[in-house]
Parts: C-alpha cells; sequence; structure tokens
C-alpha cells in the first residue's frame, strides 16, 4: 500500500472509514452522516460520499432511515447464510486444489500461511488480517478466478461480523489449530475430509459469533 502522504483525498478518507468501521469505532447499525465525517476529517461532503460509495461495495456499510449510509448489521440468520456460502466457496477450492498436479506446491504455501497465522497471536486486526489471508489463499491456490473474486466480496461482511462479536468469541475460530487439520486433510489429497473440516470449522465460528457471550 502506498504511505498515507501519497494518497488522494478519497483514498485517505476511505482508509480511515474504514479503520474506523474494522476497529469497532463505528460499530453495526451506526449512522454515517457525510456532514460529520467531512467535519471530522476536513475534506468535502462529495469526497466523503465517494469513500462511503466504496465501502459500500465493499459490504461494510448499507442503506438505511432516508437513504443515510450505516455499518452493516448481520441477524443471525445472515450470519449463518454468509458462512453457508463461503464454506461452499473454500469447499470447491479444496477439491480443485486435491485434482490439481501442483498439490506438493500449493500445500507448502498453505503451511506458510498456516504459520503466519500461529505468529499472530497478540493483536487482534493482526490474527484478523492472517486468518483471512489463509482463507483467500486456499481460494486462490484452486486457479478460479471467479471463486476468488467471488469469495472476496463476502470479506467485507466477515470482517465486521467478526469485529462486532466479542473479544474471546472472535479469536477462538481464528487460531491456527482450528485451520491445521484443513491443510493436513489436503497433504493427503483427502478432499473429504478437509470438506468436512471446513464445514465444522464455519458451523463453530457462526455459533460462537452469534453468542453474547
Amino acid at each position: 500500500m502506498r504511505s498515507l502522504d501519497r494518497l488522494t483525498l478519497r483514498e485517505r478518507a476511505l482508509v480511515a472509514l474504514r479503520e474506523a468501521i474494522l476497529t469497532g469505532r463505528y460499530g453495526p447499525g451506526d449512522h454515517l452522516g457525510e456532514v460529520e465525517i467531512a467535519s471530522q476529517l476536513s475534506i468535502s461532503r462529495g469526497t466523503v460520499r465517494e469513500a462511503l460509495r466504496h465501502l459500500q461495495q465493499e459490504g461494510l456499510v448499507t442503506p438505511g432511515v432516508r437513504g443515510m449510509l450505516r455499518v452493516r448489521s448481520l441477524s443471525a440468520n445472515e450470519i449463518d447464510e454468509l458462512f453457508r456460502v463461503r464454506c461452499a466457496l473454500e469447499g470447491q477450492a479444496v477439491a480443485e486444489i486435491v485434482e490439481s498436479d501442483r498439490l506438493a506446491q500449493v500445500v507448502g504455501e498453505l503451511h506458510s500461511a498456516l504459520d503466519k497465522l500461529e505468529a499472530a497471536t497478540g493483536d487482534l486486526s493482526e490474527q484478523l488480517e492472517a486468518d483471512l489471508a489463509f482463507h483467500a489463499q486456499l481460494c486462490e491456490l484452486s486457479g478460479n478466478s471467479i471463486l476468488l473474486d467471488t469469495w472476496r466480496h463476502l470479506e467485507g461482511p466477515i470482517r465486521v461480523v467478526v469485529m462486532s462479536a466479542s473479544t474471546e468469541n472472535r479469536r477462538f475460530p481464528m487460531s491456527a489449530d482450528h485451520h491445521r487439520p484443513i491443510v493436513e486433510a489436503v497433504e493427503r489429497g483427502d478432499a473429504d475430509t478437509a470438506v468436512r473440516v471446513l464445514r465444522e470449522h464455519m458451523q463453530a465460528a457462526v455459533t460462537l459469533l452469534n453468542s453474547k457471550g
């Protein structure tokens, strides 16, 4: 990413707003007023509007009352649907990886992603980035660009859901131990087991993320 001093005003606004949402300064359901944000960031309302439009495309914000944008809030049912679609995509990625002639190389890259996830044990945002990077790489290594693009469209809502959960419930599904069996099954060429573990992983995550504890 370019340094902040080389970003355009719209890009700076986008970075600031995205960070505010992903760190919880703006919570699910919070309205995002153009006038207030423009004043806080010392930029024009038009620039704020452009940044918010981009965040809407990312799935982080959604129209609220009278068209005013707000931070996206997902119901328990929507979270379940989100993770079932995600599981289907990642399961297809696993199937395509196992059938490819690059299995050994792919497994090496997945182990590297797993190592990064294991090392990210302190800062929550770092752990979330490592977790999402692992799953994105799983999709990318399938070699299916449409699959990866589709998964990327889920990334914004996933981030909102994770950041709005309680701290311990956010951390638990992202541990390296919960991902290692997926890699081990892929390494054996056992797509069925890898998909089953993925499904169990997603189901456990949904249960925790929907919990109020």
